[in-house]
This record gives C-alpha cells, sequence and structure tokens, in this order.
C-alpha cells in the first residue's frame, strides 16, 4: 500500500509541476531568422495546444497562424507560435501578435551579424505533438548571455508553495484537533466493547462448565 500511496503523491506532484513548467512564463535569447503564416489543422486532441482567445475560435477546424523561426546561442533552432490569449487560459492577455509579428521581423539578423533578443513565452516545443512555445514579449538582449532572472515564475511558485503550505497545515491541525480525538474515541469504544464481549462469554463458559 505505501508503494501505491507515493505513486499517486509523485503522480499529483509531476501533474502540477508539468502544469506550471508549461503555463508560466520563460525567457530564451535567440536569433530570429524568419517568420511565417501557416495553417494548422486544429480537428484532434492536440487543439489543447494552441490558443483559443475567443468563443469562435473553439469552433474552428483550421486557422493561419504565425510563427518565429529562431537560433539558440548554441546553434540550435527553435520555432514559436505567435498567437493572442485574449482573456482565456493562460492569463496573459495577449491581444498584440500583429505588432509582435512585426517586432520578430524587425529583428531579423544573419548569423555574421547577430542581433539577439529576449523571448518571453510559455509552452512546450514538441516535434512528435507538433506543439510550439507561444511568444508573448520581444524585448532586445545585450548578447548571447543576457538572460534575464525569471523573478515572474519564481514569485508565482513562491505563493502557490506558500498557499499549500498553509492549506497542508491547517489541514493537519484540523485531523490532530478534531479527527484525532473522534477516531481515537471510536477506538477505545471498539475495544472497550471487544473486552464486555470477551468477558460476557468467559461467563456463558463458566456457567456452562458448572452445568
Amino acid at each position: 500500500m505505501a508503494y501505491v500511496k507515493w505513486f499517486f503523491i509523485l503522480a499529483f506532484w509531476g501533474l502540477v509541476g508539468g502544469f506550471l513548467h508549461y503555463t508560466l512564463p520563460q525567457y530564451d535569447v535567440v536569433r530570429i531568422v524568419n517568420t511565417y503564416e501557416e495553417r494548422q489543422q486544429l480537428g484532434d486532441w492536440t487543439r489543447i495546444f494552441w490558443s483559443t482567445p475567443d468563443q469562435q475560435s473553439n469552433a474552428l477546424q483550421d486557422r493561419d497562424v504565425q510563427f518565429i523561426q529562431a537560433v539558440r546561442p548554441n546553434g540550435k533552432a527553435i520555432v514559436y507560435r505567435n498567437e493572442d490569449t485574449g482573456w482565456n487560459w493562460p492569463p496573459y492577455f495577449k491581444f498584440d501578435t500583429a505588432n509582435l509579428y512585426t517586432e520578430a521581423n524587425d529583428a531579423i539578423s544573419t548569423k555574421d551579424k547577430p542581433e539577439w533578443v529576449r523571448i518571453m513565452h510559455y509552452g512546450w516545443r514538441s516535434e512528435l505533438l507538433s506543439s510550439f512555445p507561444n511568444a508573448v514579449k520581444i524585448a532586445p538582449a545585450a548578447g548571447p548571455d543576457d538572460k534575464p532572472i525569471n523573478w515572474i515564475s519564481i514569485s508565482i511558485i513562491v505563493i502557490l508553495a506558500a498557499i499549500f503550505w498553509a492549506i497542508f497545515v491547517r489541514l493537519r491541525r484540523f485531523k490532530r484537533n478534531r479527527l484525532d480525538p473522534v477516531f481515537e474515541s471510536v477506538e477505545d469504544g471498539i475495544f472497550a466493547a471487544g473486552d464486555a464481549i470477551e468477558e460476557s462469554t468467559q461467563g456463558v463458559r463458566r456457567w456452562f462448565r458448572r452445568k
């Protein structure tokens, strides 16, 4: 039973960690090499990796999506999608897809004369699932090592950890003060009833022996 318990605990925290890693903002320092627009099919379960900025987008089977192609300082390629989030989840309230597309085109540079930028994004890049991180902001970078400290994600994680800890402490206190006495009372009652039954049984046996 202990293995089953730890399995569910690890599975729960794994889901929580994966959700936070996908949703919270991340920063990449890259060199933008190209931008393009491509029609994407949204009919299967991978729709969850695409934004739904309004109710109408939920009914679409395909739509044109803007993409930003970039190269990391280590030479590895990375592709971002450029979609509005609107008022939906995750709450980035992004409405400036066109402006971001223009900024990305303006920041295109070559390997000989690189122009490094910092892209704030959320999501994952998976070639197997055809998922792309969604670019939220683009800002100039002083160089390939000019990666900022992710204070937003750190602050959110600290706040969530404090909330979880407060809930855990209160639940443990409630269990100790309210539930444990009830369980102990029930347990004492069960033992007392068992002792009474055993004593009655012994009395009956003694009565039969006298007969």
